[in-house]
């Protein structure tokens, strides 16, 4: 946040604070985040179009000529804020990325939301207006971001250790002045903390030397799944959005204007021509690549790649409810210190990069970030290079500007450019003002290409899907309905929001007395194999890697951990995706090479061979079988039997089918409660009992509806009624 400072600069900033005193006893208070969902109901099912029938709308459109109103080349969180904005604004919208969504900058950030202390400073001590601008707009917009998908997102205290005290209050008015300019959009205020207390915040830290800390607050964010909301959201709104789709080449009229462009499916080959009325390339640290394509040979970049290493390290290593800030590291750059989905990241370099898919981080790097963390930590917390789970590199799309001498000057602001051919590229910017850049980027679209929107840009008051039914509290229901662990319920809750329903209707059975449902991947996470169905079915999956690193964050959080769980994973996305065994071994192998990008040493010689027979090319039926057993189904009949497979994703009788929906809603229909009786017919007639002994089944639901606390003459709601048909079941 803050650079070296000298005495002079205190005494100014004293002064500043004396004559601003008065300001901050009338500061406008802080207004917390509440958020209230639309719905305490499961959301009603909804199974978005797959990738092959998002294809084939491209082929219908190419087929009777159809036009776009916008095609948007890159899926990271630009380009899905722009098909976002488009599409809840009327027009008709496709999107194409040549990798997975979010593939590339955008699942490899820092996971803040944040308005940029580092850069308030600048402006301060540079008279630097545009970075003023951009700190008071993303200011605005982390607090817009924070509403739209809150159960991706949310409030973190950081702590800056204070070693000097006369730097207390240069901390202090910093920080002041943060929550001033972000007015009614700030979250809480900033304090100061004395040694102590800093100490029993964050007992880590080295305490030789402390003298305090001053807290203040920005936000956190899960990335990728937020580029994932953002996606289905434009797809809810009726977006055409496909993942390794490359744009070939770009389509020009007689007047040399860009009209659509050509795209190639990756997978097949096979090329599809897009007409659009304008195309935005919205591809981040790859714009220079597509702006090269439509000036050839004459095309100038507009970008700075940089680079920012960051590590993940075990969750002892931090508190789980404060980050640290070190303001002042050995070379002047700023590090971060931050819990992170049940571990702890460090990070970031920031260097300039060029521009390269799934960059590897440098040794160099991680050791430099290990220094710096050593530093900060008490001397008896030995920080071990053994002790780094992951560890990646990420490009950020930064604004070239001709005159900077270091990646660090440049400005995170964002531009829009505007190319002879009437291309339009959105570059720069960060995550926290994604959405501010799509709405800039649609406005000069409509404007350039004079297209017909609905009404104005509403971005700012949409909510992401998985937002309407979503509650802090939506995870105990999740418990008392499926039976699963607080910690999967957790994650699945604030990975999913209320999508987290639909990801159960594909939990399995674990065989146990508890948790009854959610098979876990692997023991050390929360993950369930029923995201893979999940991701499969309802977001776009299509290769190991877009599981492990995007849909679940499994690779960053620990790469050792993602190698482990590979094997079940390839089984269970190709069963779903009707992978061969060639293909099971390609994605092995390719998501082998990734994890050397997470920080896993290289693939050595015959490691594909000693997970052959757990891809699900074998005998799947074998994978999790103790050795004594499997010796005796290798002698049965079944060993010379085409391979059993999982079944296919399906809704199990965790939740229920669309036909039982309909029934429920019927019943439900003219009233808020039913009876008991009334509750047995409908269990009846939903079939989901394994016998035909009613007295039995009398029996059960009484007793189920006994432990719920309902007394015989009391009415059952919907709610109550959900949790005695889990109760039932199980």
């Amino acid at each position: 946040m803050f650079g070296a400072i000298g005495r002079q600069r205190l005494a100014y900033v004293a002064a500043a604070g004396t004559a601003g005193a008065t300001t901050l006893v009338f500061y406008n208070r802080a207004t917390p985040i509440d958020h209230k969902p639309v719905s305490t109901r499961p959301p009603p099912p909804w199974t978005p179009p797959s990738r092959l029938e998002m294809i084939q709308k491209l082929k219908d459109a190419a087929k009777s000529g159809e036009e776009f109103d916008l095609l948007v080349v890159g899926g990271g969180a630009t380009g899905a804020g722009v098909a976002v904005d488009a599409a809840t604004r009327g027009l008709k919208v496709a999107l194409v990325d040549r990798d997975d969504f979010a593939s590339g900058t955008s699942s490899k950030s820092t996971k803040l939301v944040h308005g940029g202390v580092r850069y308030l400073e600048k402006a301060v001590w540079e008279l630097d207006y545009e970075q003023y601008k951009l700190v008071r707009e993303a200011l605005h917009e982390r607090r817009v971001f924070l509403t739209t998908a809150p159960y991706l997102s949310h409030m973190l205290p950081i702590m800056l250790p204070v070693y000097k005290w006369w730097k207390l209050p240069y901390y202090w008015a910093g920080c002041k002045a943060y929550d001033i300019l972000a007015g009614k959009d700030n979250m809480e205020s900033s304090y100061l903390m004395s040694k102590g207390k800093a100490m029993a915040a964050f007992p880590m830290i080295k305490s030789d030397g402390l003298v305090g800390a001053v807290v203040y607050y920005d936000g956190q964010h899960n990335d990728s799944r937020m580029n994932m909301a953002l996606i289905m959201t434009a797809v809810k709104y009726g977006a055409v959005v496909s993942n390794y789709m490359n744009v070939s080449d770009l389509t020009k009229d007689a007047n040399g204007k860009v009209v659509g462009a050509e795209i190639t499916d990756v997978f097949t080959g096979e090329k599809i021509p897009v007409k659009a009325k304008g195309v935005i390339n919205a591809t981040g640290p790859f714009s220079d690549e597509l702006l090269a394509i439509e000036n050839p040979g004459k095309h100038k970049p507009i970008v700075a790649p940089s680079s920012g290493v960051h590590i993940t390290l075990p969750k002892y290593y931090a508190p789980q409810k404060m980050g640290l800030l070190d303001a002042q590291t050995s070379d002047g750059r700023v590090i971060f210190f931050l819990p992170w989905q049940g571990n702890v990241i460090a990070g970031t370099t920031d260097s300039p990069s060029p521009v390269e898919r799934d960059p590897k981080p440098s040794e160099e790097d991680v050791e430099w970030v290990l220094d710096e963390v050593r530093r900060y930590l008490s001397p008896d917390i030995h920080v071990r290079r053994g002790d780094v789970l992951s560890a990646w590199s990420g490009l950020r799309p930064l604004v070239r500007d001709p005159k900077a001498k270091s990646s660090q000057a440049l400005v995170r602001n964002h531009l829009i450019h505007i190319s002879e051919s009437g291309l339009i590229t959105v570059a720069g910017g960060k995550w926290t003002t994604y959405r501010e850049m799509a709405e800039d980027a649609v406005n000069q679209a409509i404007k350039t290409f004079d297209l017909k929107p609905k009404n104005e840009c509403i971005t700012h008051t949409v909510k992401l899907v998985g937002t309407d039914g979503w509650s802090s509290n939506m995870y105990i229901r999740l418990i008392q309905s499926f039976g699963i662990e607080t910690q999967v319920a957790q994650h699945l809750s604030e990975s999913y929001g209320d999508r987290a329903w639909t990801v159960l209707s594909y939990a399995s059975s674990t065989g146990q007395r508890w948790p009854l449902q959610g098979v876990r991947l692997i023991n050390t996470y929360p993950y369930i194999e029923a995201e893979v169905h999940y991701a499969c079915a309802h977001e776009f999956a299509q290769t190991a890697v877009d599981f492990i690193a995007r849909r679940s964050r499994l690779s960053f959080l620990n790469a050792g951990a993602a190698l482990d769980a590979l094997p079940r994973v390839i089984q269970l996305m190709g069963d779903d995706l009707g992978w061969d065994s060639k293909r099971r071994r390609t994605e092995w192998t390719n998501a082998r090479d990734f994890l050397v990008s997470m920080g896993l040493p290289p693939q050595m010689d015959g490691e594909l061979d000693q997970v052959k027979g757990t891809l699900g090319d074998v005998n799947p039926l074998t994978n999790k079988i103790p050795p004594a057993i499997k010796d005796i189904i290798s002698s049965s009949p079944l060993a010379t039997s085409a391979p059993l497979t999982p079944p296919k994703a399906h809704h199990s009788r965790g939740m229920f089918s669309v036909a039982d929906l309909e029934k429920v809603k019927k019943e439900f229909a003219d009233k808020t409660s039913i009876t008991r009786n009334e509750v047995k017919i409908l269990l009846e007639d939903m079939h989901l009992f394994e016998t035909d002994d009613v007295v039995n089944m009398n029996d059960i639901v009484d007793g189920a509806l006994h432990d719920m606390g309902i007394k015989r003459t009391e009415k059952i709601g919907f709610e109550q009624f959900w949790q005695a048909r889990r109760m039932v079941l199980f």
